[in-house]
Parts: structure tokens; C-alpha cells; sequence
């Protein structure tokens, strides 16, 4: 199973590309599009019905008027995570509430604002359910997580 990454505008890319960072460490595929929901719904919908059986989960990135996720979440049974994006407006807490105000029985799992990295690993996590080695991953990369918490130090220089 893949993860389907979705932009709404090429200007998430930043973004992306930090989910695409993380993911390629699990050594899981991806694919990686740029469809908006508002101005190009026929061709969101005829890419999610074509990578519904390929894609174990899809990842929406969007701003503002950030109803990508749950477009996508409408119009499948995969879970769907939403990465709301910080915006010039409301420093994108009208991409999160837009993201996150879901109605009931659309499902959409939303990560922080602009927190693709969380967006890549809960995608691996849910994954993980039918893949022993990618658990192993996943736990392997929280016992590092552990290590280097272990091994920071501080001093005061005042």
C-alpha cells in the first residue's frame, strides 16, 4: 500500500516535501499531486477513485478555506489525515477549524498546523497495522526519539 499525498496549491510544497522526507525513511511509497478541491473537484475525484485500491491512506495539505480532507474523506474509505497550513489569514487557524469541523460519519484525522512530519508518521503508524516491519521502523525511530533525549544535556552559562 502506498500513501497519496494531496495538495491543495503548489504553495504547500514546503510542507509536502517534509512528509515526503519522512516517508521515504520507512521506505513506503507515495504519490504526490497538486488538485484543488474547489476548482478542480472532477479531477480530485477521478484521482481518489483511481488510487483508492493502491492507497492505504491519503494525506490532504491545504489553507484557508481548507476543505481538501474532507472532500477526500467524502469520497473514500481510507483514512485521511488533514494538514491545515498557516496562512496569512488567522495564522491558519481557519485552515485548522476547516480541516477539523467534520461532520459526523466524514471522518478526518488532523494533525497541528503545518505538521506534515506528524501527518507522514501517523500515516506509517496506520500502515503499520498489517506490516510487521514497518513496526519495527516505528519503534526503532521512538527508541532513537529516547536516545537522544537521554543524551541532551544542559548547562547554564549565566
Amino acid at each position: 500500500m502506498k500513501i497519496s499525498i494531496i495538495m491543495g496549491s503548489i504553495s504547500d510544497r514546503e510542507i509536502a516535501d517534509k512528509i515526503v522526507k519522512k516517508i521515504r525513511e520507512f521506505d513506503i511509497d507515495y504519490d504526490v499531486k497538486v488538485i484543488s478541491a474547489h476548482r478542480a473537484l472532477n479531477l480530485l475525484e477521478d484521482y481518489v477513485k483511481g488510487e483508492e485500491k493502491e492507497t492505504g491512506v491519503f494525506i490532504g495539505i491545504a489553507g484557508k478555506a481548507a476543505h481538501l480532507a474532507g472532500v477526500i474523506a467524502g469520497m473514500t474509505i481510507r483514512p485521511v489525515i488533514g494538514v491545515p497550513v498557516k496562512s496569512s489569514t488567522m495564522d491558519g487557524l481557519d485552515s485548522l477549524l476547516s480541516t477539523v469541523q467534520m461532520p459526523s460519519g466524514v471522518p478526518v484525522a488532523t494533525v497541528a498546523i503545518n505538521g506534515g512530519e506528524n501527518a507522514a508518521i501517523l500515516a506509517c503508524q496506520i500502515l503499520s497495522l498489517s506490516d510487521e516491519s514497518l513496526q519495527k521502523k516505528l519503534r526503532d525511530m521512538k527508541t532513537q526519539m529516547v536516545e537522544k533525549i537521554k543524551n541532551t544535556e544542559y548547562k547554564y552559562e549565566g
